[in-house]
């Protein structure tokens, strides 16, 4: 009985992919660490908020820095990390006027979006920093790294369609507080939905089709 080749090539191939993959397990190298990227990140964007709307420098990088040390406790962490927040810094030389505020922008950053505006601008604009890294292609970087490395996504089909069913992301750009943040917001979600798009279209190859980057 003759072998159908087309079969048998993937066959060989997915073995080989698979043999090359538990390889490069055994490879002494660092996995993506998600939490530090996205704090990093959040740092950046915080410092960057608070000299546009005037807030206080201090208190935001301190908040920006601390708002997920203790996110191993799930929904607590925003209650939880104030409290941290609030004890750690006592033992430091960060001015102590200032400790109560730090530990309230921690609170305040819980929820992918919210139902009523914060008033305090610090807690506004860690909010909204925060808010910023996690739409854009920011988040697909962050995000796909995360997946990738945790290998809960096993094919490129799942990583777009698990890409594009984060919904929650308009009701984040509406809720953003400083004008700054709400107008990067929705150009980070035209570029999160580009994104996705492009990348189908170029692992479908139409681009080669029509010279676009999009599903026809």
């Amino acid at each position: 009985m003759t072998t159908e080749w087309r079969p048998a090539v993937i066959r060989v191939m997915a073995d080989s992919a698979a043999s090359d993959t538990l390889a490069r397990r055994r490879l002494n190298t660092r996995p993506f660490n998600y939490r530090w990227e996205h704090v990093t990140t959040v740092v950046t964007l915080a410092l960057r908020l608070a000299d546009l709307v005037g807030a206080d420098r201090d208190i935001i990088e301190a908040a920006a820095w601390l708002h997920d040390v203790t996110k191993k406790d799930g929904k607590r962490h925003a209650r939880s990390g104030a409290a941290f927040a609030q004890a750690f810094l006592a033992r430091t030389d960060f001015p102590p006027d200032k400790i109560q505020q730090v530990a309230q922008a921690i609170a305040d950053h819980r929820g992918l979006y919210r139902a009523k505006p914060l008033t305090r601008l610090e807690s506004m604009v860690l909010w909204d920093a925060d808010k910023l890294s996690k739409i854009g292609l920011t988040a697909a970087f962050h995000w796909t790294g995360m997946v990738l490395a945790g290998e809960r996504i096993s094919t490129a089909a799942d990583l777009i369609a698990k890409g594009r069913k984060a919904g929650w992301q308009e009701k984040t750009v509406a809720s953003m507080h400083t004008a700054p943040a709400r107008r990067a917001a929705l150009r980070r979600m035209t570029a999160f939905n580009r994104h996705w798009s492009a990348l189908e279209a170029e692992l479908l190859g139409y681009d080669l089709v029509n010279g676009e980057q999009s599903i026809p």
